[in-house]
């Protein structure tokens, strides 16, 4: 049976949500906080893990911060359950590799809908082994790194996941609709914007690498072409 943690310091939430997931056939477990939640964590890893973002002891940004730098935790989906709404919030966790969020108040069914949505992206995704090259940058999926030159390119996750997208299909152009539905997920409506906020920041980090993702004029971006 499909096991989902919530950590969530407000009782009524967690146990409503506890009760939610119980009656639709998810198996749940509730925490009040990152001090219970790591060592359940060293003991069973669950299918997925609703997070909090306001919690006391360790926000929910750096308990996500925690998981996806740990290797034994780093591709567990997370869903954020936040009360903060607006788009720089919403984009902050998902560049620390949340994959999707509720703001609160939030509708029990939407929340069960967006955890079978995320779960089934999670089972579906193919996990390729393969290092992905073009002229100077290579891609590692496994070890998730980029190198430029054989150096290293710190990047966030949807800038990996951006540019190891385009990178898997050289040539071929990414309109931003398409890359905000692949990378930030259906759900997300932050709008177009935040692809070319990334794809600029991407670039820059590319250094001398940048011009391997290039813009086409009216459509999008992709990764080679002529």
């Amino acid at each position: 049976m499909t096991l989902v943690y919530i950590v969530e310091d407000e009782d009524s939430i967690r146990d409503l949500v506890l009760y939610a997931l119980r009656t639709s056939g998810f198996t749940g477990q509730g925490f009040e906080s990152s001090k219970e939640l790591f060592p359940a964590l060293q003991t069973k890893i669950p299918d997925l893990i609703l997070l909090d973002i306001m919690l006391p002891h360790m926000d929910g940004l750096s308990v996500l911060k925690s998981i996806r730098e740990n290797t034994q935790t780093r591709e567990i989906p997370v869903i954020m359950i936040t009360a903060k709404g607006d788009e720089y919030d919403r984009v902050r966790g998902l560049d620390l590799g949340a994959d999707d969020y509720v703001t609160k108040p939030f509708s029990v069914l939407e929340l069960l809908s967006r955890i079978r949505a995320v779960l089934r992206r999670s089972t579906t995704k193919q996990s390729a082994d393969e290092v992905l090259f073009y002229e100077n940058i290579s891609l590692d999926p496994v070890r998730h790194s980029v190198k430029v030159d054989s150096q290293s390119v710190e990047l966030t996750l949807k800038e990996f996941e951006t540019l190891q997208i385009m990178m898997e299909n050289p040539g071929i152009v990414f309109s931003r609709s398409r890359l905000l539905s692949a990378v930030w997920g259906m759900d997300f409506d932050g709008g177009t914007r935040t692809v070319d906020m990334h794809i600029k920041t991407l670039r820059r980090k590319l250094g001398t690498a940048r011009e391997a993702i290039q813009t086409v004029r009216g459509i999008g971006y992709r990764v080679g072409g002529d």
